[in-house]
């Protein structure tokens, strides 16, 4: 049956004092948002329609930035839950089977939990996320008989012995999006905040004679944010259960504790990831490969059989091939390398493609900006780059080519050429010593002034 998704985003988030979006808010280095639409991702919706309110024109490009599909929706004023989700009611006008809301800032609900709701409906027209709370707070309750769900209470309108139920609302709501949004417009907002909540969908629900019910799950999964040291929690949980998943599939972490992945990070079984390692968004390392400590990779991939590090930065659009080695304080962005290259260590490969088997000296410099626009090095198979090597892009070195150490390139390097391009060594025999004596005593007259 087909599924549409209603993103709730529109709100400030005043406890995060900050000017930012709270759903752009950042964990596992994607904002909270894209956690929301991954775990949407996951049941193949037909159409995600995400409300904003809040910074909307930054949470739309978020949006857009996750799916291009995404559609959004302005929600202005924001009157309350029922009122954000009655917003995408004219997009969803032609939409059949069922709508799911979630929360933009709730990154944790598993993909089965929402498949558990879907199966859910085939005994219940509105069906709730709930769970069982360690502190109950402020959350609302769940009102239950049996497999029923009578009512949703809002804690400010809840009694004391209501509020003494440890079963609490995550605000996830499935129902079929007609009935959704029957239920919807027909929320009003007498209560303590004069807010439409779509909580009250329940109790409207059993009065048309409609079933309600509860699928409950782990109170981490409705970890929402509000604050920083949420944020900070929310991090924390997100690389522990990461790291976890990591293991359990057969990755090597010599030290789980200081490795750091982004929401997408890919790492096939029996890689090896040392310590202080760092994951930023897009990158995949395939199964055998080794990342050494303290590396720094985002948007990358490593294939089979390749090694980094320690101490080198893979940026954005650095592909290596089968069995490259890059090495300590070696630089590689938007740059391929085919199988077998070998970078070993203090040297910038920028914007080039360099040919298999062929070896990068120490110091080498692909000098690919020129002010104003990047230029491209192409260098060929089985080519030798010596060190201190500067390649003034564009340029070309030809297969098996080879350049002397020192040199400078700015022309194009034929095949199984070699290239020399620096100044004529001068030596001026015994001009050391004089220059020696002469800057000494330089340095005594000084001294006595």
């Amino acid at each position: 049956m087909p599924v549409s998704l209603i993103v709730l985003a529109a709100g400030m988030g005043t406890r995060m004092n900050s000017d930012l979006p709270k759903v752009l808010h950042k964990v596992a280095a994607a904002p909270l948002l894209h956690h929301a639409l991954q775990v949407g991702a996951s049941l193949a919706p037909e159409k995600v329609v995400v409300v904003t309110g809040h910074g909307a024109e930054e949470v739309a490009r978020a949006a857009r930035d996750y799916d291009e599909a995404t559609v959004t929706v302005l929600q202005e004023p924001q009157l309350g839950t029922a009122h954000a989700v009655g917003q995408a009611a004219p997009l969803l006008a032609d939409a059949a089977g069922d709508a799911i809301v979630l929360y933009g800032d709730t990154p944790f609900i598993r993909p089965e939990t929402l498949e558990a709701m879907l199966a859910a409906r085939s005994a219940h027209a509105v069906v709730v996320l709930g769970f069982h709370a360690a502190n109950p707070g402020r959350y609302g309750r769940l009102l239950t008989q049996g497999n029923d769900l009578l009512a949703i209470r809002e804690f400010k309108d809840a009694t004391d012995e209501e509020r003494l139920i440890t079963l609490c609302n995550s605000g996830v709501i499935c129902a079929d999006a007609k009935t959704l949004f029957s239920l919807v417009a027909d929320v009003g907002n007498a209560n303590a905040s004069g807010e439409y909540y779509l909580t009250d969908i329940v109790e409207l629900a059993r009065a048309r004679g409609l079933s309600a019910g509860v699928v409950i799950c782990e109170e981490a999964e409705t970890m929402g944010i509000n604050t920083r040291t949420e944020l900070a929690a929310a991090e924390a949980a997100f690389q522990a259960r990461a790291r976890a998943e990591a293991l359990d599939n057969g990755v090597t972490l010599t030290a789980p504790e200081t490795v750091f992945f982004a929401l997408d990070t890919h790492i096939g079984r029996d890689a090896i990831i040392g310590p202080n390692v760092l994951f930023g968004p897009g990158v995949t390392i395939e199964s055998g490969a080794e990342i050494k400590g303290f590396c720094h990779l985002e948007g990358c991939h490593v294939s089979r059989g390749a090694d980094v590090g320690p101490f080198a930065r893979l940026r954005p659009g650095a592909e290596l091939a089968e069995d490259v080695h890059v090495g300590n304080f070696v630089e590689i962005k938007n740059a391929i390398l085919d199988e077998g290259v070998k970078v070993g260590h203090l040297t910038y490969i920028g914007d080039a493609d360099v040919g298999e088997f062929t070896n990068i000296g120490a110091g080498t410099v692909t000098c690919n900006y020129d002010g104003v626009m990047k230029h491209r090095t192409r260098i060929g198979k089985r080519a030798f780059i010596g060190s201190d090597t500067m390649l003034v892009a564009p340029v070309s070195i030809g297969d098996g080519a080879l350049t002397a150490s020192g040199s400078v390139i700015t022309e194009d390097v034929p095949a199984e050429a070699v290239a020399l391009a620096r100044a004529k060594q001068v030596n001026k025999v015994g001009l050391a010593t004089k220059l020696f004596e002469r800057l000494r005593a330089i340095k005594a007259s000084k001294g006595k002034s």
